[in-house]
């Protein structure tokens, strides 16, 4: 599971950790929401996290912070498609597209996007799977426990790891019979949706045992409330936080970290696989 080789495209988690740069083009994201609405200033930030080192941008165009609500798809598309659309001609990198809308999906993909990086793991719209099929492109599965806009009211798990692996497992099958080769698809955890404090350390902790299911592995710890209950600062001073949460990640099994400050991420990443591997990739 750790080639994967799509649409010219090419990724090898047994050499490295990769790094996936958040592109919220959004109103109401919890970190970033408005800084790059317009679609000028999303490409250039793009474009930004490319030159510092990313490996993907992933782009979204509806906020699914805590109690959000959803937007239409024509709407979504509309902050999207342009962004896409210009990004894909400016950067060499793969761009994923941050929907479980599968209209969303096809014509951001069609836009110049190359993976899919559906919240509900393929379960909200009964036609992502074969859409991801028939294009051929990587999908990331995560677990998610309710909606964005009730799944902080109370959860709860009798066993957290192994509800979150049962639940990834099953939704790696599903893709699987719809035509999406396994080695196309990547798991998610899920920090923050639908889990509390405690939740969220347990996962980093444990991640081990996500990543014994053979599939790469992503978390996305970046600048979320739990490293704000600990550090006491708001979303937009948690980088120092974030880098601390996707070494512990790293060590512990990610092959993908998901954050906004991709700059620092890079050094951090670097040194996390130097002392994982006892090398410099």
């Amino acid at each position: 599971m750790g080639q994967m080789e799509w649409k010219g495209f090419s990724f090898n988690f047994n050499e490295r950790t990769h790094i996936m740069g958040v592109l919220n083009v959004t109103p109401d994201s919890f970190s970033d929401g408005g800084r790059f609405l317009e679609k000028d200033r999303a490409v250039e930030q793009g474009i930004r996290m490319a030159e510092a080192g990313a490996d993907i941008i992933d782009v979204g165009g509806e906020s699914t912070r805590p109690f959000s609500e959803p937007v239409s798809a024509d709407e979504e598309m509309n902050r999207v498609i342009p962004v896409i659309e210009s990004l894909s001609r400016e950067i060499n990198i793969p761009i994923s597209i941050d929907t479980y809308k599968s209209v969303v999906a096809r014509e951001a993909l069609s836009a110049g996007a190359s993976i899919i990086n559906d919240i509900t793991a393929l379960r909200g719209d009964p036609e992502m799977a074969g859409l991801a099929s028939r294009q051929g492109v990587p999908v990331i599965l995560m677990h998610m426990k309710g909606t964005p806009s009730d799944m902080q009211k109370n959860p709860t798990y009798d066993d957290l790891m192994g509800e979150i692996i049962s639940f990834l497992m099953e939704s790696a099958r599903m893709a699987i019979s719809h035509g999406i080769k396994k080695d196309m698809i990547i798991v998610d955890p899920g920090i923050g949706f639908g889990k509390t404090f405690d939740h969220n350390l347990q996962i980093i902790k444990e991640l081990g045992q996500l990543k014994g299911t053979g599939y790469p592995v992503l978390i996305g710890p970046s600048r979320k409330a739990f490293i704000g209950e600990i550090t006491g600062r708001p979303p937009s001073e948690r980088d120092v936080g974030t880098i601390s949460a996707i070494v512990a990640g790293i060590l512990n099994g990610a092959d993908i970290v998901r954050v906004h400050n991709v700059e620092m991420a890079k050094d951090a990443v670097a040194v996390a696989d130097a002392i994982k591997r006892g090398s410099v990739s």
